[in-house]
């Protein structure tokens, strides 16, 4: 089941973050004509929030989509979208990478933002680039939340590419696998980028593995194509 988070916010204003989980189906898919009846694309996400939905065809890169109304940019090429708009759903949708959600308020502005953040896009910077977006939009802090990836225990990964992330976000990055193997310690990568950008720890951090957990799907735990989702969004409180 959908773990929900709410955020309550000044003058009557709140964040919904969703992390969805198996139970709630499938989300891999771009279109909204995946599958029939009530396990529709569609239907699935009215079922997180009834708002217009932002989805990324995500590359693994650091680019950033500015969402200027509900639904707009639906498909970009980018791998964090952020927008200012009331009841737009900004998501990312993932198997292993980290779903990284943010926002932060001012007195007249709230922001949101979802990344999809893999070791190829923490290395270019998207969570960086992310939190600096947003920043041009609200000067208020920007807070965050991490939702379920893959733990190290479960992600063999050495070489140039471990080197490459460690020089980047420190030797806290390095880990082991439950065989002993070199590891990538995915969320203390995702910790460092964000100290890095300015940000605090994570009002929320997930600690599901999805490789060792069955109710998450996983690309490297089990080849799986289906995909969770992280989704965020902002209303009022009678929104």
């Amino acid at each position: 089941m959908a773990r929900r988070l709410r955020f309550p916010l000044g003058a009557g204003r709140g964040v919904e973050a969703v992390f969805t989980d198996r139970s709630d189906g499938d989300f891999s898919s771009c279109t909204t004509d995946a599958g029939a009846g009530p396990e529709a694309l569609g239907q699935r996400r009215a079922a997180i929030s009834p708002h217009p939905w932002t989805w990324l065809d995500q590359v693994h890169g650091c680019d950033v989509v500015r969402v200027t109304e509900p639904g707009s940019r639906a498909g970009a090429r980018v791998d964090a979208s952020v927008t200012t708009c009331e009841a737009a759903v900004l998501s990312v949708r993932v198997a292993d990478c980290a779903p990284v959600l943010l926002f932060a308020e001012s007195d007249s502005t709230v922001v949101v933002g979802a990344a999809h953040a893999g070791w190829r896009g923490l290395a270019s910077g998207v969570l960086g680039a992310v939190v600096q977006e947003m920043s041009t939009l609200c000067a208020g802090r920007v807070r965050w939340l991490l939702g379920p990836c893959i733990s190290p225990r479960a992600y063999e990964f050495s070489g140039s590419d471990l080197d490459l992330l460690a020089e980047r976000f420190g030797d806290e990055v390095r880990s082991e696998t439950s065989s002993g193997s070199p590891a990538l310690d995915l969320r203390a990568a995702v910790r460092s980028a964000m100290e890095q950008a300015g940000c605090g720890p994570a009002e929320f951090e997930a600690d599901e593995c999805t490789a060792g957990s069955a109710s998450h799907w996983s690309h490297r735990g089990g080849a799986d194509r289906q995909r969770q989702v992280g989704a965020i969004w902002w209303e009022h409180d009678d929104g």
